[in-house]
């Protein structure tokens, strides 16, 4: 995910520098514009939801915190005296996150890291397995996860089973979903900031059973498993 403009970070970077007023609109292929309020993504450990405690508690080791954003997560985990590394592709990012003493950042690609060095967690939160961009993909995404590892390391990551914005309103039970099309869950974003546009990129939303066959596949096992109220969950997979 790439861009001459980065809405995210830029806006990120206004906010730690006092304009705390200006939203971040994100627009998909599927819904109408949503908003992201900045102040959220610097929420402390007490303003996190129930689900993102869930799974900063079960993390072990030295963790990868992948898209990283803001360094929230990063924060909250250095407070609990956990070794973590703060990864995410966008450079304005990973200066807001130094400045806000995240202690080890790193500017990258996931896909692209240096297979060299070993976590004992991989963290992806806020939809963190849409970084695989396709149902397809997640092969490639564990993978990927599976060579970043230490044996027995885990993934700790979190999703939204969309299937109900498909439900059919005339048959109770039906969906309107193209069988021969992509994935349902198969989005394109792109993120606007102060009337400025990034560029469109591949989002993946994905239900929980097709996560646990693509890790399985690969040689992971669920170990825990957190249900939201909305579709969304937190899932706990550790390396065989």
């Amino acid at each position: 995910m790439s861009s001459s403009f980065d809405p995210f970070g830029t806006a990120l970077q206004d906010y730690l520098e006092g304009d705390q007023t200006n939203q971040i609109e994100v627009e998909s292929n599927l819904t109408e514009k949503e908003i992201i309020p900045v102040p959220y993504l610097f929420r402390k450990w007490e303003e996190m939801p129930e689900k993102e405690q869930f799974a900063l508690s079960i993390v072990q080791g030295k963790i990868l915190d992948v898209g990283a954003g803001a360094g929230t997560h990063a924060l909250a985990l250095q407070n609990q005296k956990k070794e973590v590394v703060a990864l995410d592709w966008s450079a304005k990012c990973c200066e807001v996150m130094q400045k806000r003493g995240v202690n080890s950042v790193l500017k990258g690609d996931f896909f692209k890291l240096d297979e060299h060095e070993k976590y004992d967690t991989l963290l992806f939160m806020m939809n963190g397995f849409g970084i695989a961009g396709t149902l397809e993909n997640l092969d490639t995404f564990f993978l990927k996860c599976k060579n970043l590892l230490k044996p027995g390391g885990r993934v700790i990551g979190e999703s939204v089973d969309i299937l109900y914005m498909f439900e059919d309103e005339e048959e109770e039970g039906a969906y309107s979903i193209d069988l021969n099309g992509n994935y349902y869950g198969e989005l394109n974003y792109r993120m606007e900031y102060k009337g400025q546009k990034g560029e469109w990129f591949p989002w993946l939303y994905v239900s929980s059973d097709h996560v646990l066959e693509a890790a399985e596949k690969n040689g992971f096992k669920m170990i825990d498993f957190f249900e939201g109220e909305d579709s969304d969950y937190m899932i706990c997979l550790e390396l065989i």
